[in-house]
């Protein structure tokens, strides 16, 4: 059993307590609705029939239109002016209708005008109240220190200096931790730098999120922007791109990184080129990260940083356990509703999912690598500009959940190209030729936990054993108003 060393902490304020920085105040002026309430009078007086409408409306009306119109009717008033503004509107109409070449102008407006930020109209509206337009720039400017910092000692991730894959096997494969020293000997860990990606890859185009940007273009973004939730690179095809060799030092000649020894067991390898989207570069400003989710097609994953530090916040999954605070899920777990950001998040359930038990926290620093198990909700922030590798694999511990989720869960899942027709029945076939006794554990590991569901379910249907029953004078019960009986 490796040494579980101690946690760092993001740094504190000098003074060893919570910084809390001051909001600036909105460019524009505008002020939260509740300083309404002591105003003599308000901008929205002068919208006419819009006076009547909530201000979401306003805004998903603007929605349905173009460049020009937005800039007409921002023309004839300061309140529509300054709803005209929204951020999410120009980002929405740049994304519809990229450009091939074009300069980041520091904000979408600026970018899809062509209009440099000199020369972009500040106009007074410091008398508009509205939490729909304030909220968006209020959550693009808190400090993140408050929530990464004074981490219970019950939440606080685990850190190792390394591990084998016997001791990964035998009591790690289910559990949250950072490894602290493998990626350290890693080339890219060594090279790679902004300067260095900018200057080798700087013309090459990347995926980040809807768009595909030169990384060149996407480092001025991440230089100068103020999103709620910032653009963030997520490349699934950046090994080809960047000519990388990938494996291990000994048998991979000029290898850029390898998986660390604890994490080289990958179940999905059987699949050869057939396998789902599994690597991918992560490049992000400061407050960029993803929000609550879990990794496709039930696989665990490996983070390694590179560069800038990230905060994680961990929660496990079952059958009976709920969600994380603030996040709402369907049925079938197909459709997860959130805050709209991560620093609303952290605003309003951050709180809440530190008291919750099962809450895991920690911060992944440079030349760290995070291990996030199979099923595990989790929600990541960059706390500074970062730039990591993460990879999807699948180890023998949770074979059986793959497998799982591949065959009962076809429409969920992810990343296969089109041409795959089948991906549970090949991976069957893969596991069958290369790892025949993994594959018949797995398997009927699955067929007794779907027997134990059938027969929990027919007790449900068909009342009581016939011991219950004696003890409770032979009372069965069925769906009825039965309300607190619990369904598989």
């Amino acid at each position: 059993m490796p040494d579980i060393t101690t946690l760092p902490r993001y740094p504190p304020a000098a003074d060893g307590q919570q910084s809390e920085e001051a909001i600036p105040s909105h460019p524009l002026g505008v002020k939260p609705s509740g300083n309404a309430l002591l105003a003599t009078w308000s901008l929205r007086d002068a919208i006419g029939s819009f006076r009547l409408l909530p201000d979401e409306l306003i805004l998903l009306l603007l929605e349905h239109l173009d460049g020009s119109s937005l800039l007409g009717i921002g023309r004839t008033c300061k309140a529509l002016y300054a709803f005209t503004r929204a951020e999410e509107l120009w980002k929405a109409l740049f994304v519809e209708s990229p450009v091939e070449n074009f300069t980041w102008r520091g904000t979408w407006r600026s970018t899809y005008l062509n209009l440099p930020a000199s020369k972009a109209p500040v106009i007074d509206c410091s008398h508009l109240y509205s939490d729909v337009l304030y909220r968006p720039f209020n959550c693009a400017h808190i400090t993140l220190d408050p929530y990464v910092t004074k981490i219970p000692a019950r939440n606080q991730i685990p850190r190792l200096p390394d591990l084998s894959p016997e001791e990964f096997h035998a009591e790690w494969a289910d559990r949250p931790f950072v490894l602290t020293e493998p990626v350290k000997a890693w080339p890219v860990y060594k090279n790679w730098s902004v300067g260095t990606l900018l200057s080798r890859y700087g013309q090459e185009k990347f995926r980040a999120e809807a768009v595909d940007w030169p990384l060149r273009t996407y480092g001025d973004y991440m230089a100068d922007n103020s999103d709620e939730s910032p653009l963030y690179l997520f490349d699934r095809a950046f090994v080809p791109k960047m000519g990388l060799a990938v494996g291990p030092p000994d048998s991979t000649p000029d290898a850029a990184y390898w998986p660390p020894a604890c994490f080289a067991e990958d179940l999905f390898s059987v699949l050869g080129n057939d396998r789902p989207d599994h690597q991918w570069l992560i490049i992000g400003p400061e407050r960029s990260g993803s929000k609550f989710h879990k990794d496709p097609n039930a696989t665990s994953a490996w983070n390694a940083v590179l560069r800038g530090p990230k905060y994680w916040i961990m929660f496990p999954s079952g059958d009976k356990r709920p969600p994380p605070p603030g996040v709402y899920v369907s049925d079938d777990q197909s459709e997860v509703t959130s805050p709209l950001s991560i620093a609303e998040w952290l605003l309003n359930f951050h709180a809440e999912a530190r008291r919750t038990p099962g809450c895991m926290e920690g911060i992944c620093g440079e030349g760290e690598i995070l291990h996030v198990p199979s099923g595990w909700w989790h929600l990541v922030v960059n706390l500074e500009p970062s730039t990591a590798i993460t990879q999807n694999f699948i180890p023998r511990a949770h074979l059986g959940a793959a497998l799982d989720f591949l065959s009962n869960k076809a429409d969920q899942v992810s990343g296969f190209r089109r041409n795959v027709e089948n991906p549970y029945e090949n991976f069957v076939n893969g596991m069958r030729e290369a790892y025949p006794e993994l594959l018949a554990e797995a398997l009927e590991e699955l067929q007794k936990k779907s027997e134990g569901k059938k027969r929990k379910w027919e007790d449900i249907v068909h009342g009581k054993t016939e011991e219950a029953e004696s003890a409770t004078g032979g009372f069965s019960f069925g769906f009825g108003d039965d309300s607190d009986v619990e369904v598989p």
